[in-house]
């Protein structure tokens, strides 16, 4: 694993939020090898947004702003809703 997957997998196992890091660390466990250019974008900067604010988008209680309404935020979603078994 390159060096940018590893950085992003503990930050995403690390938010402090401990719902968000159940979702997020497993979801980089078992798809961060997956994602193109695009998906490690677009993962960074969910990492960046407030953990709130993801937790909400992930779960449908809010809506995503367009700039993290992506691909990547959408697999993370199903892989939510699956129970980590995807």
């Amino acid at each position: 694993m390159d060096d940018r997957r590893k950085k992003l997998k503990f930050r995403a196992w690390r938010r402090g939020f401990r719902e968000i890091d159940l979702i997020l660390g497993g979801f980089a466990d078992h798809r961060i090898e997956g994602l193109d250019e695009a998906g490690l974008i677009a993962l960074e900067r969910l990492l960046d947004a407030p953990d709130q604010d993801v937790y909400s988008w992930i779960t449908g209680e809010a809506e995503a702003p367009a700039e993290h309404d992506t691909p990547t935020l959408a697999l993370i979603r199903a892989f939510s809703l699956s129970g980590g078994r995807q």
